[in-house]
């Protein structure tokens, strides 16, 4: 049996044939929109890309801001912390100041005391025989005396005695004063004076100040006397026969006689 060619309608396209047709039905389907849908994977794709691009600006800015607002609040951490710091310094500098016035104060007060303590004290007056008592008064008479009557008081005191400056003055005369014995005349700061005789000693020198209590001798009975004792004078001078009531001179000066 005799083959014959098939023929010409029965051919397969040929290879340019189906390329023609494939490039065809792309364009068809582009104009149907397939191709559109078959592409959006890539165009959503390179969205996602452009928002990732994106958002990582939007970090990058929003951890900038976050870093200065810690800087920030850091430097209004440490401002705060400089100013209660400084507070607290102004504040413990202003109670040591107020500490250090409160003592001046008080030292000034306590000084002021003693000052006017001591001005108390030297200008006070005491007995001049510590526990003593007046044996004889004031202006008593007899033929004891050149004058006829006592110019002074007895303290009644045994030999031995300490005897004190009732005052506070200065020695005018320290030594032998015939019937007065050994004495001592004192100038005392308000202008009197006193006299202290028939000492067995003498303590203290002319010119030197001597104040309330301190000792200036020792009681005896020397010069015209009878026993030991001490006489004492209160005067306007320091002349014999400028005298005044001892008794009167002393409790005008707060002692108890």
């Amino acid at each position: 049996m005799a083959f014959t060619r098939a023929t010409g309608k029965h051919r397969a396209p040929s290879r340019m044939a189906r390329r023609g047709v494939g490039i065809a039905g792309a364009a068809t389907l582009a104009t149907t929109g397939v191709i559109g849908t078959l592409a959006s994977p890539a165009l959503a794709a390179d969205t996602e890309n452009r928002s990732s691009l994106e958002d990582t600006g939007l970090t990058k800015v929003i951890t900038e801001d976050s870093l200065a607002e810690r800087i920030d609040a850091q430097a209004a951490a440490q401002e705060q912390e400089a100013f209660e710091v400084a507070a607290k310094a102004k504040a413990k500098a202003e109670a040591k100041r107020k500490a250090e016035a409160r003592a001046k104060e008080i030292r000034e007060a306590e000084q002021r005391a003693a000052r006017e303590a001591e001005r108390r004290r030297l200008a006070s007056f005491q007995l001049p025989v510590e526990g003593t008592y007046v044996s004889t008064g004031y202006q008593t008479g007899g033929s004891l005396w050149s004058s006829g009557s006592h110019s002074g008081i007895d303290f009644h005191a045994s030999y031995g005695s300490s005897v004190v400056s009732v005052g506070s003055g200065t020695v005018v005369e320290a030594g032998w004063g015939g019937a007065y014995g050994n004495n001592i005349v004192i100038r005392m700061n308000d202008g009197t004076y006193t006299q202290y005789g028939h000492l067995s000693s003498i303590g203290v020198y002319v010119g030197q100040s001597v104040e309330p209590g301190e000792r200036i001798g020792i009681s005896g009975s020397t010069g015209n006397s009878t026993g030991p004792h001490l006489h004492f004078e209160a005067r306007t001078t320091s002349e014999y026969g400028s005298d005044i009531n001892p008794i009167s001179y002393l409790r005008a000066r707060g002692v108890n006689v």
